[in-house]
């Protein structure tokens, strides 16, 4: 018998912002179901793991120990825009002159994720 991971969990205080959000940036819908004032709301990304994300009553306070990272099929830096567009913000920017690294960016509620270069990114300055 293996284990799998069953979703990834955000604290939120609105998780049915967050869940839309998250859903955009991802391009998969939220189940009509959900409404406004649930206490928890799950997105499923085409291919990836299910999102949950629930509501709790304390604000984030520190970095995240544990985040996603997402991987562009597209050029890194569009996908950084796109994203920021949605109400995303930079944290850290660890992009290099050679193509390299990521951008530490953070949703609407403060959660860290990182955007990383595309595989053929990666190809062109291995």
């Amino acid at each position: 018998m293996g284990t799998v991971i069953r979703n990834i969990a955000f604290d939120c205080a609105d998780p049915y912002e967050l869940a839309h959000f998250w859903a955009k940036v991802f391009e998969c819908p939220v189940d009509p179901d959900f409404e406004p004032d649930d206490e928890d709301v799950v997105i499923e990304p085409t291919g990836g793991s299910r999102l949950y994300f629930q509501r709790v009553p304390e604000p984030k306070t520190v970095k995240n120990r544990v985040h996603v990272c997402l991987q562009p099929d597209g050029p890194r830096d569009r996908e950084v825009e796109r994203v920021g567009a949605l109400g995303a913000t930079v944290v850290t920017d660890q992009r290099h002159p050679d193509g390299s690294g990521w951008v530490v960016m953070a949703d609407l509620e403060g959660n860290e994720f990182c955007v990383v270069r595309s595989d053929a990114e990666r190809v062109t300055t291995a």
